[in-house]
């Protein structure tokens, strides 16, 4: 059963495979795409452990505002929280900090999918 409320934290590093380069070395900084990427996974694995086996989910909708940076080498707090659960589409809000600054805010929509069925679907493409 999804929880309304139930959150997860975790803590990235801004390596450099989470950090732009095409500004030079002076402007490392946490991009975009990394951030996304990070609030995706940590939204499904929430999920992940308030579904049945057998079930996964899917990123349907994504609407993020990235604020502030966060520079290589430094550490990022990520925060999701279950914000709405309407049957199969779980509506997360997600906050992403380093040393207490804002650095993105974020609302995520995924679908519950039965993987087999899902398997099913895509080999008939």
């Amino acid at each position: 059963m999804v929880e309304i409320g139930k959150q997860l934290s975790r803590t990235i590093e801004v390596d450099e495979t989470r950090a732009i380069s095409f500004m030079g070395p002076e402007l490392r900084v946490y991009a975009t795409p990394s951030i996304l990427s990070d609030i995706e996974f940590a939204c499904r694995d929430l999920l992940l452990t308030m579904i049945d086996e057998g079930m996964d989910s899917v990123g349907s909708q994504v609407t993020l505002e990235h604020v502030g940076a966060a520079k290589l080498g430094r550490s990022a707090d990520v925060v999701v929280t279950v914000a709405e659960a309407n049957k199969r589409s779980i509506t997360f809000s997600a906050s992403v900090t380093c040393d207490g600054r804002a650095i993105a805010n974020a609302s995520h929509v995924r679908t519950i999918v039965s993987v087999v069925d899902l398997k099913a679907r895509i080999g008939q493409l």
